[in-house]
Protein backbone atom coordinates (compact mmCIF):
# COMPACT_ATOMS: atom_id res chain seq x y z
CA UNK A 1 0.00 0.00 0.00
CA UNK A 2 1.42 3.75 -0.84
CA UNK A 3 1.69 5.59 2.21
CA UNK A 4 0.88 8.90 0.80
CA UNK A 5 -2.34 8.22 -0.94
CA UNK A 6 -3.30 4.26 0.59
CA UNK A 7 -3.68 3.32 -3.15
CA UNK A 8 -3.18 -0.83 -3.10
CA UNK A 9 -0.71 -3.06 -5.31
CA UNK A 10 -0.88 -6.48 -5.86
CA UNK A 11 3.37 -6.51 -6.75
CA UNK A 12 5.92 -3.96 -5.29
CA UNK A 13 7.62 -3.00 -8.98
CA UNK A 14 3.76 -1.81 -9.13
CA UNK A 15 4.23 0.23 -6.26
CA UNK A 16 7.58 1.47 -6.95
CA UNK A 17 6.25 2.81 -9.99
CA UNK A 18 3.60 4.94 -8.47
CA UNK A 19 5.20 6.07 -5.80
CA UNK A 20 7.46 7.78 -8.11
CA UNK A 21 4.23 10.09 -9.15
CA UNK A 22 4.30 11.56 -5.79
CA UNK A 23 7.56 13.04 -6.43
CA UNK A 24 6.99 14.18 -9.96
CA UNK A 25 8.59 12.94 -13.45
CA UNK A 26 9.75 14.52 -16.67
CA UNK A 27 6.20 14.11 -18.54
CA UNK A 28 4.44 17.48 -18.42
CA UNK A 29 0.36 17.87 -18.93
CA UNK A 30 0.27 21.26 -20.95
CA UNK A 31 -3.07 22.05 -19.62
CA UNK A 32 -2.39 22.08 -15.59
CA UNK A 33 1.14 21.69 -15.46
CA UNK A 34 1.00 18.33 -13.31
CA UNK A 35 3.79 15.69 -14.09
CA UNK A 36 4.02 12.50 -14.14
CA UNK A 37 7.01 9.57 -14.79
CA UNK A 38 5.44 7.86 -17.64
CA UNK A 39 3.70 8.05 -20.95
CA UNK A 40 1.39 5.93 -19.93
CA UNK A 41 0.13 8.12 -16.47
CA UNK A 42 0.12 11.48 -18.45
CA UNK A 43 -2.26 9.24 -20.60
CA UNK A 44 -4.20 8.21 -18.22
CA UNK A 45 -4.64 11.64 -16.30
CA UNK A 46 -5.19 13.79 -20.18
CA UNK A 47 -8.51 11.45 -19.36
CA UNK A 48 -9.84 14.16 -17.28
CA UNK A 49 -9.61 17.23 -19.41
CA UNK A 50 -11.11 15.63 -22.20
CA UNK A 51 -14.31 14.66 -20.19
CA UNK A 52 -13.90 10.69 -21.01
CA UNK A 53 -15.08 9.70 -17.40
CA UNK A 54 -17.53 13.04 -16.23
CA UNK A 55 -20.45 12.49 -13.61
CA UNK A 56 -23.53 12.97 -14.86
CA UNK A 57 -24.76 14.58 -11.70
CA UNK A 58 -21.71 17.05 -10.75
CA UNK A 59 -19.81 17.18 -13.66
CA UNK A 60 -16.78 15.89 -11.95
CA UNK A 61 -14.06 14.03 -14.18
CA UNK A 62 -12.01 11.20 -13.63
CA UNK A 63 -9.23 9.51 -15.03
CA UNK A 64 -10.40 5.80 -14.53
CA UNK A 65 -13.85 4.18 -15.54
CA UNK A 66 -13.30 2.69 -11.94
CA UNK A 67 -12.91 5.38 -10.35
CA UNK A 68 -16.02 7.39 -11.38
CA UNK A 69 -18.01 4.33 -10.84
CA UNK A 70 -16.84 4.49 -7.02
CA UNK A 71 -17.47 8.49 -6.92
CA UNK A 72 -21.42 7.78 -8.53
CA UNK A 73 -22.15 6.28 -5.44
CA UNK A 74 -22.17 9.46 -3.81
CA UNK A 75 -24.92 10.51 -5.55
CA UNK A 76 -26.98 7.23 -5.25
CA UNK A 77 -26.18 5.96 -2.18
CA UNK A 78 -24.71 2.51 -2.78
CA UNK A 79 -23.12 1.09 -0.15
CA UNK A 80 -22.07 -2.64 -1.33
CA UNK A 81 -19.51 -3.50 1.30
CA UNK A 82 -20.80 -4.25 4.66
CA UNK A 83 -19.44 -5.39 7.59
CA UNK A 84 -20.38 -8.43 9.58
CA UNK A 85 -19.74 -7.68 12.90
CA UNK A 86 -21.57 -4.51 13.02
CA UNK A 87 -23.78 -4.32 9.59
CA UNK A 88 -22.13 -0.59 8.52
CA UNK A 89 -21.82 -0.33 5.03
CA UNK A 90 -19.49 1.20 2.96
CA UNK A 91 -19.13 2.55 -0.77
CA UNK A 92 -15.69 1.29 -1.33
CA UNK A 93 -14.14 -1.96 -0.13
CA UNK A 94 -10.72 0.05 1.05
CA UNK A 95 -12.97 1.45 3.67
CA UNK A 96 -14.34 -1.64 4.82
CA UNK A 97 -10.71 -2.95 5.32
CA UNK A 98 -9.93 0.01 7.54
CA UNK A 99 -13.00 -0.42 9.75
CA UNK A 100 -12.77 -4.32 10.42
CA UNK A 101 -9.66 -2.89 12.59
CA UNK A 102 -11.58 -1.30 15.04
CA UNK A 103 -13.27 -4.77 15.76
CA UNK A 104 -10.31 -6.72 15.51
CA UNK A 105 -8.07 -4.46 17.59
CA UNK A 106 -5.32 -4.36 14.30
CA UNK A 107 -3.26 -1.40 14.30
CA UNK A 108 -0.46 -2.65 11.62
CA UNK A 109 0.97 0.94 11.00
CA UNK A 110 3.74 1.69 14.25
CA UNK A 111 5.81 5.24 14.90
CA UNK A 112 9.37 4.45 15.06
CA UNK A 113 9.88 7.25 16.98
CA UNK A 114 7.43 6.85 19.86
CA UNK A 115 6.34 3.48 18.71
CA UNK A 116 2.31 4.52 19.13
CA UNK A 117 0.20 2.69 16.97
CA UNK A 118 -2.36 3.67 14.09
CA UNK A 119 -5.44 1.64 12.25
CA UNK A 120 -4.62 3.59 8.90
CA UNK A 121 -1.07 5.19 7.41
CA UNK A 122 -2.83 8.39 7.44
CA UNK A 123 -3.25 8.39 10.71
CA UNK A 124 0.10 7.40 11.39
CA UNK A 125 1.83 9.93 8.51
CA UNK A 126 -0.61 12.46 9.97
CA UNK A 127 0.98 12.18 13.51
CA UNK A 128 4.82 12.24 12.33
CA UNK A 129 4.41 15.71 12.27
CA UNK A 130 3.81 15.87 16.00
CA UNK A 131 7.96 14.65 15.91
CA UNK A 132 9.20 16.39 12.67
CA UNK A 133 7.51 19.98 13.76
CA UNK A 134 6.10 19.85 9.90
CA UNK A 135 2.96 22.50 9.68
CA UNK A 136 2.03 22.45 5.86
CA UNK A 137 -1.02 24.20 5.90
CA UNK A 138 -0.42 27.88 5.88
CA UNK A 139 -3.36 30.53 6.23
CA UNK A 140 -3.84 32.75 2.91
CA UNK A 141 -4.59 35.48 5.20
CA UNK A 142 -2.21 35.72 8.44
CA UNK A 143 0.29 33.17 7.25
CA UNK A 144 0.17 30.88 10.72
CA UNK A 145 0.76 27.49 9.70
CA UNK A 146 -0.65 24.27 11.05
CA UNK A 147 0.04 20.48 10.78
CA UNK A 148 -3.76 19.34 9.93
CA UNK A 149 -5.99 20.68 7.14
CA UNK A 150 -8.86 21.05 9.88
CA UNK A 151 -7.29 23.17 12.35
CA UNK A 152 -6.43 25.91 9.64
CA UNK A 153 -10.30 24.93 8.52
CA UNK A 154 -11.45 25.53 11.53
CA UNK A 155 -8.66 28.72 12.09
CA UNK A 156 -10.28 30.34 9.38
CA UNK A 157 -13.92 29.95 10.53
CA UNK A 158 -13.19 31.16 13.97
CA UNK A 159 -10.45 33.65 13.28
CA UNK A 160 -11.12 35.00 9.86
CA UNK A 161 -14.96 34.66 9.49
CA UNK A 162 -18.06 36.25 10.52
CA UNK A 163 -20.01 33.70 9.49
CA UNK A 164 -22.20 31.87 12.48
CA UNK A 165 -23.73 29.03 10.80
CA UNK A 166 -25.46 26.68 13.53
CA UNK A 167 -27.79 27.59 15.29
CA UNK A 168 -29.39 26.43 19.03
CA UNK A 169 -32.21 24.61 18.86
CA UNK A 170 -33.96 25.59 22.10
CA UNK A 171 -32.32 29.52 22.02
CA UNK A 172 -31.92 30.32 18.49
CA UNK A 173 -27.95 31.56 19.55
CA UNK A 174 -25.19 31.19 16.56
CA UNK A 175 -21.97 29.76 16.50
CA UNK A 176 -18.56 29.73 14.28
CA UNK A 177 -18.70 25.83 14.91
CA UNK A 178 -20.68 22.86 15.55
CA UNK A 179 -17.92 22.13 18.54
CA UNK A 180 -19.14 25.33 20.53
CA UNK A 181 -22.89 24.61 19.47
CA UNK A 182 -23.07 21.16 21.58
CA UNK A 183 -21.12 22.79 24.57
CA UNK A 184 -23.78 25.29 24.60
CA UNK A 185 -26.57 22.99 24.50
CA UNK A 186 -25.53 21.42 27.61
CA UNK A 187 -26.61 24.75 28.76
CA UNK A 188 -30.51 23.54 28.21
CA UNK A 189 -30.06 20.30 28.36
CA UNK A 190 -28.46 19.34 31.36
CA UNK A 191 -26.25 17.06 29.78
CA UNK A 192 -23.30 16.35 32.05
CA UNK A 193 -20.78 14.29 29.77
CA UNK A 194 -17.64 14.05 31.73
CA UNK A 195 -17.60 11.42 34.68
CA UNK A 196 -14.98 10.98 37.61
CA UNK A 197 -13.02 8.12 37.29
CA UNK A 198 -12.95 7.35 40.88
CA UNK A 199 -16.20 8.30 41.99
CA UNK A 200 -19.85 8.97 40.74
CA UNK A 201 -19.73 12.33 40.36
CA UNK A 202 -20.62 13.70 36.63
CA UNK A 203 -19.69 16.89 34.73
CA UNK A 204 -20.87 19.59 32.26
CA UNK A 205 -17.52 20.84 31.32
CA UNK A 206 -14.15 19.30 30.89
CA UNK A 207 -12.26 21.80 33.12
CA UNK A 208 -15.14 21.31 36.26
CA UNK A 209 -13.70 17.14 36.17
CA UNK A 210 -10.58 18.28 36.11
CA UNK A 211 -10.81 20.61 39.25
CA UNK A 212 -12.96 17.87 41.04
CA UNK A 213 -9.95 15.39 39.83
CA UNK A 214 -7.58 18.00 41.77
CA UNK A 215 -9.74 18.64 45.04
CA UNK A 216 -11.53 15.75 45.79
CA UNK A 217 -8.64 13.26 44.44
CA UNK A 218 -5.30 14.86 44.21
CA UNK A 219 -4.83 14.01 40.29
CA UNK A 220 -3.20 16.21 38.08
CA UNK A 221 -1.06 19.87 38.83
CA UNK A 222 -2.47 23.11 39.89
CA UNK A 223 -1.73 26.07 37.20
CA UNK A 224 -0.31 29.18 39.76
CA UNK A 225 -0.56 32.64 37.77
CA UNK A 226 3.06 34.50 37.84
CA UNK A 227 1.61 37.81 39.04
CA UNK A 228 -1.14 37.07 41.41
CA UNK A 229 0.16 33.23 42.42
CA UNK A 230 -4.05 32.20 42.13
CA UNK A 231 -4.14 28.03 41.04
CA UNK A 232 -5.94 26.79 38.36
CA UNK A 233 -6.82 23.23 36.90
CA UNK A 234 -7.02 24.62 33.53
CA UNK A 235 -4.66 26.37 31.27
CA UNK A 236 -7.59 28.42 29.30
CA UNK A 237 -9.28 29.74 32.93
Amino acid sequence: MCTVCEKRFTRKDHLKEHRERHTGGKYSCTQCEKRFTTRHYLRKHMNVHRNKYKCSQCGKCFQYNRDLTVHSRIHTGEKPFECNDCNKRFTQAVHLVKHRRIHSGEKPYNCHVCNKAFTVSGNLHRHMRVHTGDKPYKCSMCNKSFSQSSNLQLHKRCIHSNRRPHQCPYCGMLFKTNVNLKRHVRIHTGAKPYSCRHCSERFTWHHQLKTHLLKSHNEGTWLTCHICQKKFSDRYW
